[in-house]
């Protein structure tokens, strides 16, 4: 009985996350009430609270269910002392943008974050987990870009810090503006071809020879 219990728990979590998704999706956050996302997913306010604190709290853990295993696999760049961490991190960024591009959950998460959510004052929380995954990005950008040049025996010709941040910006701007309008270029050859030149102005050249320099 108590197993059939969680797994009923289980699955009303994960309706509830399905349908703040689409709620969010077609109404924005801030327009979208927790009675919108319960009356969906054919639960009541009560089983919202079970699971979330609020609708904050709600929204991270939608985030959390595509955007963590991405954030994880970062996190991994430079364990393993033999590959090189600009090869690493171009496969991390890569595969991400290639996930947003064909998987329809994974885009709809972003395209949510991205254009659909309002820092008001009941999603403040939310503001901050965003911060915090702002600034631990750019940290590992920076890591693998400082590994990378070290490796290399090159100095790179500004800091990495604003290096990191300058690569960070492209990719995330790649991603708005594809989600903008997703039929006026190919992503993934796009962000090859635009990280591979921000690189090259870098002096920074991937040991793989992944990345071509046109589309």
């Amino acid at each position: 009985m108590a197993r059939h219990t969680k797994e009923e728990a289980l699955a009303t979590r994960l309706r509830l996350l399905d349908a703040a998704e689409i709620m969010f999706a077609e109404k924005g956050v801030s327009r979208t009430s927790l009675q919108d996302i319960a009356e969906a997913a054919g639960a009541t306010r009560g089983a919202i609270y079970w699971h979330f604190k609020n609708k904050a709290d709600l929204f991270n853990a939608m985030m959390a269910r595509i955007t963590l295993p991405m954030e994880e696999a970062l996190c991994q760049i430079g364990r393993d002392a033999v590959r090189d961490p600009l090869d690493e991190l171009l496969g991390e960024i890569l595969s991400a943008m290639r996930k947003i591009a064909t998987d329809e959950r994974t885009r709809r998460v972003f395209e949510i974050a991205t254009l659909k959510v309002e820092y008001v004052d009941e999603l403040l929380a939310v503001k901050a987990r965003e911060v915090q995954t702002y600034a631990d990005m750019v940290c590992q950008i920076q890591r693998s870009l400082l590994s990378a040049s070290a490796r290399r025996g090159i100095a790179l010709p500004i800091s990495p810090l604003v290096g990191a941040y300058g690569l960070h910006a492209l990719v995330m701007g790649l991603i708005q503006s594809w989600l903008l309008t997703p039929s006026t270029f190919d992503l993934v050859k796009t962000a090859e071809v635009a990280i591979g030149t921000y690189l090259l102005g870098l002096g920074l050249v991937p040991i793989s020879g992944r990345l071509p320099m046109s589309a």
